[in-house]
């Protein structure tokens, strides 16, 4: 089997107490481990897959609890590097009222944003192997160049890069910077997961085919998109599958689209890593997998918690 690593941000999520009230309001927390990239490597360990996360965290209580959880999920930690410079990053998340977020974080720096080119190593990639990432780390950081020397790296191993942006505005100045980073990394990507709440923001463009069509440019291979409740599909330059998504009683929408990219690599791990050449009929069966782990992840409360294992989901 190829291996998944993921690179980026590994965080502690503080969820409320209390459902349907404003941040400002809410009285009690409760301790997540978080942070999209860590959330995926997590998923994919949980399913059975080998994945490892590439990051930098504070010499912390925070930092220890998250290396703890994702070596508990089966995570390999051995590309994770510590630090004094900073602090582990923290988010606070308010529940609405249906299950979705609101954010507040604190990382001004925190420790991911400090892991440099330098502390990556091409020699730990080989053929086959994946590599995802989202957009958080990506702002103006010395975290942004590991990542681009990252993707160069599994690329000269033969391995496929794949791109969840997962836009988090309040964490840019600028979102017009978030959006044109974002541009700059879509081409040098294999596949590119994309929501429907960040499809119009990231390309500019408001009519949804001819979006999706704008995102297959440089590398890119195939496009996921996903439309919450409403299920997700894959499109390739040739053809498109849509799936249906699974009704279920939310409880909170925490983890779900790394649970669904999580399930969808691990499908990919067992393709040999590899995109292309997979057929309509491949690609439904790996989207309807993903969406039975979506599905499941909201009817939980928590992220890494609440990731499913696989005699949980459907056999494809």
């Amino acid at each position: 089997m190829s291996k998944l690593y993921t690179i980026g941000e590994a965080l502690i999520d503080f969820i409320p107490d209390t459902r349907g009230i404003e941040l400002k309001n809410v009285v009690g927390f409760r301790k997540e481990a978080g942070g999209a990239p860590a959330n995926v490597a997590c998923a994919v360990a949980k399913l059975g897959g080998s994945s490892a996360f590439i990051g930098k965290l504070g010499e912390d209580a925070f930092g220890d609890f998250l290396v703890e959880t994702m070596d508990a999920a089966g995570v390999d930690t051995r590309q994770v590097l510590r630090t004094m410079e900073a602090n582990t990053a923290l988010a606070f998340v308010s529940l609405k009222a249906d299950g979705d977020r609101d954010f507040s974080f604190y990382r001004n720096p925190s420790a991911d944003m400090l892991l440099s080119e330098d502390e990556i190593s091409g020699e730990w990639f080989a053929k086959g192997d994946i590599l995802h990432y989202c957009s958080v780390d990506l702002i103006e950081a010395p975290v942004k160049y590991a990542h681009l020397k990252a993707i160069a790296a599994m690329k000269e191993a033969g391995g496929l890069i794949s791109f969840d942006p997962n836009v988090r505005l309040p964490l840019w100045e600028d979102p017009e910077q978030c959006r044109q980073t974002i541009l700059q990394f879509i081409p040098l990507s294999h596949l590119v997961k994309i929501s429907s709440d960040e499809l119009a923001f990231i390309t500019g463009i408001e009519d949804e085919q001819e979006a999706i069509a704008s995102l297959f440019v440089g590398d890119v291979q195939a496009v996921v998109y996903t439309r919450g409740s409403e299920g997700a599909v894959w499109y390739t330059p040739t053809y498109e599958v849509s799936v249906p998504g699974q009704k279920v009683s939310v409880i909170d929408t925490t983890g779900a689209g790394d649970a669904f990219i999580g399930a969808l690599l691990y499908q990919l791990q067992l393709n040999e890593g590899v995109v292309k050449g997979i057929g309509a009929e491949k690609a439904e069966r790996i989207v309807s997998f993903a969406n039975a782990a979506a599905a499941l992840t909201t009817t939980r409360a928590g992220a890494i918690s609440s990731l499913p294992l696989l005699q949980e989901l459907p056999s494809l």
